[in-house]
């Protein structure tokens, strides 16, 4: 399939683009990691360049299989998966998607995963001599944790800032992917930040299961898995909302549930500095440039001039 017919409104409404941190992009529209694949698997459909960024798929130290299969069913509002971050391993990816990305011009977010505090230092290190490649790094913090606490990484405070200071030898901002699942977002989000993070991508998938009825088996072959889509957009944008009031300064990038323009100025709205489409990727490939064109014609109708107008209006009203 060719690029899709949808271009990015080239007006002068926003045209200063964003910034997230010290991060600045073009447009406040990106690809969420697991979703884009690993490098410019979606320009096919449209022109990845012309996008705020790519988030690559979450890549770990070495080369990893994932979870067995079957890894993604659909839900009534959205999908599960328990792909299990299969990926490359970062040397590969480096060598071989990395360049295909700057061929075709396309910013890159890379994003790590780990189970150890090492194997996060690991990938992060191996990612550092070619930090000038890369605009950011989001460290995926969604993982199985098997250092004896159990669980999500992303769920231990201590923990997640222990691998946010490791990750800091990539030598690029740090992003810090947190998750919905948990009642101390906020002091998560603290800890983080204090620990090196520069921005917060809120938020990750929901924990969830699907049974097969005639089977009373789960129909995932790793058991549960991760709810994504529209039915998770109410609890990442409340997660956005939240923690943009407990911390009015810091870079957060709003993702959960995102497949409208109208969804995305919400999230923005309520403390988003930019924001990623991911789920809405696999009904429709071109969504990221999709909900961008609704975006600049919301703002052209609004008469808004630039995006920070748009961020913590929630907040302000």
């Amino acid at each position: 399939m060719r690029h899709s017919h949808l271009k990015s409104f080239a007006q002068k409404q926003c045209a200063e683009g964003v910034s997230v941190g010290s991060v600045h992009l073009r447009q406040p529209v990106l690809t969420a990691s697991g979703t884009a694949g690993h490098s410019t698997e979606l320009n096919h459909y449209f022109n990845m360049s012309q996008i705020g960024a790519t988030v690559a798929k979450s890549l770990f130290a070495t080369p990893w299989p994932g979870n067995p299969a079957p890894r993604v069913h659909p839900t009534p509002a959205g999908m599960i998966n328990a792909v299990g971050l299969q990926g490359p391993g970062t040397a590969e990816w480096i060598a071989k998607d990395l360049p295909e990305c700057e061929k075709h011009g396309v910013t890159v977010v890379a994003s790590i995963w780990g189970r150890t505090v090492e194997e996060y230092r690991q990938a992060a290190e191996m990612l550092a001599p070619v930090a000038h490649r890369i605009t950011a790094l989001e460290v995926n913090l969604s993982c199985p944790n098997l250092e004896g606490r159990g669980g999500i990484i992303a769920h231990d405070a201590e923990m997640s800032a222990t691998v946010i200071a490791a990750c800091a030898v990539a030598g690029v901002p740090l992003w810090a992917k947190l998750s919905p699942n948990t009642d101390r977002l906020i002091a998560i989000a603290e800890s983080v930040v204090e620990a090196g993070a520069e921005s917060l991508t809120l938020t990750n998938t929901l924990l969830g299961m699907l049974l097969n009825t005639d089977t009373a088996q789960p129909v995932l072959g790793n058991g549960g898995g991760g709810v994504s889509g529209r039915a998770m957009f109410p609890v990442a944008l409340r997660a956005v909302f939240d923690v943009r009031k407990a911390m009015p300064h810091i870079p957060i990038v709003g993702v959960g549930g995102i497949a409208s323009g109208n969804d995305a100025i919400a999230m923005m709205q309520a403390g988003a500095h930019a924001v990623q489409v991911g789920t809405a990727s696999f009904a429709r490939p071109d969504a990221a440039m999709k909900v961008l064109n609704e975006m600049h014609a919301w703002v052209r109708k609004q008469g808004v001039s630039r995006w920070s107008e748009i961020t913590n209006a929630a907040h302000r009203s």
